[in-house]
């Protein structure tokens, strides 16, 4: 999957990324897992700020053709909860969390997107903050930038900056300990604040589903939903359509739907974190851009080892069927059941797992840290362990 991936344009641990930026300041602390800034705002040693940007990645593409493949309109808020939720929740790892202001970037191609889309996406960020309102998060929406940039942009790229400002005393700075154990906290199934069932698909590894997924019609159909210089066997060289369905638990979803699960945000389950077992945690991983191996990014001399992860979703099931994919790949690439982990002493475990169910999140105790002369994650898979 590694070269079919490269040859599609992408990089799911983003190697050149981490090279290109490794002389730069890591910011106040070296291991947490967003940059924390001096108080440049307030001028108090006593806070910091943290900055974060990113964007919904190639699940805008996606969510182009299943809108125009069924008329449905209501998927683009999905997206921008998508673009919204991989800022949030990287600044909730550090324990940044309420009052948090965030701005948009959207450029659009309006040859493929009208007006009509615009506004859907626009009002879906409001929608998404006051829903967090009613689940006790404050977030403070300061307007953005919306730009016709057809030249550049396919159909659409949606973005959102997130600053907060905090105490320092508040922060959660990875201090991963030989000896802690991990709880997995899950991505897929249906949390108290969702509407329906998530697929857990997050926004990391959208190109490799889409195209490893999705048959040959949408090349030649939606030929603006793709760069067109990449190899033709790697473009929509799957099985399946956006309508087809797979069942479960009793329900037929549409596999476009599915992989379009918007991105879960852990914000009200880290709020409650923070308030009852703040000092007792060690970490908090958001398993983003290298999924099961992100958190090789933010440990010292330790072993990482995941050995009793949550059972592969269906979803993920499928894009390893469809793909053939390693193992070892899949793990890198996509978050294979859970995206955040917090890392602990054993004895404080159930309280997070006790936290996560609050909310109808499936979580547990996935595997524990053991001390090493370097920084090594390795993975129990259903074809056997695997290394990193």
């Amino acid at each position: 999957m590694k070269d079919r991936y490269q040859q599609r344009g992408v990089s799911a641990g983003k190697e050149d990324v981490h090279k290109a930026i490794k002389n730069m300041s890591k910011g106040l602390y070296e291991y947490a897992f967003c940059k924390i800034l001096p108080d440049v705002v307030g001028g108090d040693d006593e806070f910091c700020n943290v900055m974060h940007a990113d964007t919904a990645g190639t699940k805008t593409s996606l969510a182009y053709l299943y809108w125009k493949e069924t008329g449905d309109i209501s998927v683009w808020k999905g997206v921008v909860q998508d673009a919204l939720v991989m800022n949030l929740d990287d600044l909730g790892a550090v324990g940044a969390i309420q009052d948090i202001i965030i701005s948009s970037t959207i450029g659009r191609n309006s040859k493929f997107i009208p007006g009509e889309v615009l506004g859907v996406v626009i009002k879906a960020a409001q929608e998404f903050i006051d829903q967090m309102a009613s689940l006790g998060i404050n977030l403070y929406h300061s307007g953005g930038e919306t730009a016709d940039v057809g030249d550049i942009v396919r159909t659409i790229d949606i973005g959102f900056t997130t600053f907060g400002r905090l105490k320092r005393s508040d922060l959660i700075i990875n201090d991963i300990k030989g000896g802690d154990v991990i709880v997995g906290l899950s991505s897929s199934g249906q949390a108290s604040y969702e509407s329906a069932y998530n697929g857990g698909m997050g926004s990391n590894g959208l190109t490799s589903a889409r195209h490893d997924v999705l048959n040959k019609h949408y090349a030649s159909a939606y030929p603006e939903s793709y760069e067109n210089s990449i190899p033709d066997e790697v473009v929509y060289s799957g099985s399946k359509r956006l309508t087809d369905t797979i069942q479960i638990n009793g329900q037929d979803i549409h596999v476009g739907k599915l992989i379009l699960s918007p991105t879960r945000t852990y914000l009200p389950v880290l709020k409650v974190m923070m308030d009852e077992l703040k000092n007792q945690i060690s970490g908090i991983i958001h398993c983003t851009g290298g999924a099961q191996t992100k958190v090789k990014h933010f440990i010292n001399n330790k072993h990482v080892v995941k050995d009793s992860l949550m059972e592969v979703p269906p979803l993920f099931q499928l894009i390893k069927e469809e793909s053939n994919t390693t193992w070892k790949e899949m793990y890198k690439v996509f978050n294979m059941g859970h995206r955040l982990e917090v890392y602990l002493p054993q004895q404080h475990a159930q309280t997070i797992i006790d936290i996560a169910n609050r909310f109808d999140i499936e979580a547990q105790v996935i595997g524990y840290v053991d001390d090493a002369s370097e920084n090594k994650v390795s993975i129990t898979t259903p074809g056997g362990v695997v290394e990193y």
